[in-house]
């Protein structure tokens, strides 16, 4: 299965938007007890969320986990920093990339793949004001000429 594949749970629309995404991995979560249960019930919110480099691994911070409904004392901090689990190449590639000025980890969705949660995130380059404008009217006119060519084929 092809990575980010699964059954979706969360999106990040927003990253897409504010983010030149350059390329993607896909890594797994490292969950207490009752997150992959919150995570099923599809309450995650990837908004604010990056990722970062520290110490030879890779944490997701700010990624909100509502706490599982049924899970009483067991429940968990919900913005608590998580660990990510990766393969020590595309550890030091992250930490290669993420030296260059500009270049951040960004959580683009969460799924789930094979009964795992899993986590796709994005190397991603800020975009400046002009270059989201452009996104936005490049958009509008791909949907003009879509409609045209609809509106002819009738």
């Amino acid at each position: 299965m092809p990575k980010g594949d699964g059954s979706l749970i969360a999106q990040n629309r927003k990253a897409r938007h504010d983010y030149a995404v350059i390329d993607t991995i896909e890594a797994g979560i490292v969950l207490k007890g009752t997150e992959i249960k919150a995570i099923r019930q599809r309450r995650v919110n990837l908004k604010d969320g990056f990722a970062r480099v520290r110490n030879g691994e890779v944490y997701l911070l700010n990624v909100h986990i509502s706490p599982y409904e049924q899970g009483n004392l067991f429940n968990h901090d919900p913005l608590r920093t998580r660990k990510l689990l990766m393969h020590k190449r595309q550890i030091t590639r992250l930490t290669n990339e993420t030296k260059n000025t500009g270049i951040t980890l960004v959580p683009l969705k969460i799924y789930i793949k094979d009964g795992f949660a899993k986590v796709l995130i994005g190397i991603a380059k800020g975009k400046k004001q002009y270059d989201k404008r452009q996104d936005l009217k490049r958009k509008d006119m791909n949907r003009e000429i879509n409609r045209e060519l609809r509106e002819r084929q009738r």
